[in-house]
């Protein structure tokens, strides 16, 4: 684990709140010269503590929007299985994360869709299709009244 001082704890506060912040802006929150703070970014970007930038897209308006997680048990525990789950889920578009988990589950996925149809075709088509696949448990969402990854 790479040390950071409070300064870096306050860039990526801010960082974290605007991915899109200019250097200079940013400079000024955390009380640094722009260079210094170019450097410190730059340093944290490095050492993979900052591991990127995204843009954060509203899918209903690109036709998607119907957000599924997906809980995802294994027929067999090991490793040669998870493999094989892992290659073939993320050759998915559909599948935005996928998380191995402990628990009575192996995986949770997000599933990003169109609508009910094309779940049920990623149902059946991508997750029916991997031979390791016991136990397959949808969860719909309905609303989301907090995001922090926006």
């Amino acid at each position: 684990m790479t040390n950071i001082d409070s300064i870096d704890r306050n860039i990526l506060r801010e960082l974290d709140r605007d991915g899109r912040i200019s250097n200079v802006s940013l400079a000024d929150k955390v009380g640094l010269s722009p260079s210094a703070c170019l450097r410190r970014v730059q340093e944290l970007e490095r050492t993979g503590i900052i591991q990127g930038y995204r843009a954060v897209l509203d899918r209903s308006q690109l036709g998607g929007g119907f957000l599924v997680y997906v809980a995802v048990g294994l027929s067999r525990h090991t490793q040669a299985s998870q493999e094989l789950f892992e290659k073939a889920i993320s050759r998915s578009p559909a599948v935005r994360e996928c998380f191995n988990v402990s628990g009575t589950i192996e995986y949770l996925l997000r599933v990003e869709v169109e609508d009910m149809a094309a779940y049920k075709h990623f149902h059946t088509e991508v997750l029916g299709r991997i031979e390791t696949v016991n136990s397959i448990t949808s969860y719909i969402v309905m609303g989301t009244p907090k995001d922090e990854r926006s």
